[in-house]
Parts: C-alpha cells; sequence; structure tokens
C-alpha cells in the first residue's frame, strides 16, 4: 500500500512556530504519565494515532486525546497522508524543541524554542 503526504490544511492546529508555554502549563501537559508516553512515542518517531497508543500501550480514544492536547500546545505536528483507495490517515511527529526550566526568587520560568 503506498500513501503520499499532504501537508494537513488546519494551520491553526499547528501553532509550531510560536511556542509559548508557561512553566505551569507544561507541568500540567507532561505531569499526565499518559501524556509523557504519547510523547516519548512520538518523539521516538513519526506515527500514525493508531501506532502512537500502541506504542504508549494506552487506548486510541487516550491516545488521541493526548495528541491533541500535545498539537494545540505547539509540541507535536500532524500530516494527513491519502493511501489507496482515498483513505486518509494523519501522521504526529514531534516538534524539534529546546526546553529551559530556571528557578529563581519570582517563581519558576520555562521557555520552549522551536528548532527549525
Amino acid at each position: 500500500m503506498s500513501a503520499h503526504s499532504v501537508p494537513q490544511s488546519k494551520p491553526s492546529a499547528d501553532r509550531t512556530d510560536d511556542v509559548d508555554l508557561s512553566a505551569t502549563e507544561l507541568f500540567d501537559i507532561f505531569g499526565d504519565e499518559y501524556t509523557r508516553r504519547v510523547y516519548e512515542a512520538v518523539a521516538e518517531q513519526p506515527r500514525s494515532g493508531r501506532d502512537v497508543a500502541e506504542a504508549a500501550d494506552v487506548s486510541r480514544p487516550t491516545a488521541y486525546r493526548r495528541l491533541n492536547d500535545l498539537r494545540d500546545a505547539g509540541l507535536v505536528r500532524t500530516e494527513m497522508t491519502i493511501c489507496e483507495g482515498g483513505h486518509h490517515r494523519d501522521r504526529f511527529e514531534a516538534v524539534t524543541t529546546s526546553l529551559s526550566l530556571s528557578l529563581g526568587e519570582g517563581g519558576m520560568d520555562a521557555m520552549i524554542s522551536v528548532v527549525d
């Protein structure tokens, strides 16, 4: 079965050019074990939602909820692939990022930069 990639036509869903999360938002996202496992699966290699669920050992609905949260946060991007027969499938991949966390008298600061 051959497939070719077509960019997804939902630019608002992929905030990969401007990741601006607070330390609290980062801890909320990665404080969840399932989210960490899902992110690790796509950071290892791009995968379909079904493959993410299998690699992270979570249900498909859980995988898709966490993938959507990660995508909305700008940490994961999607690409739609069109397969023979006209079926389509989203492929998820981690956005290459750099994370900096600093602790100080004023609290905690987190900075995420997208690496091109």
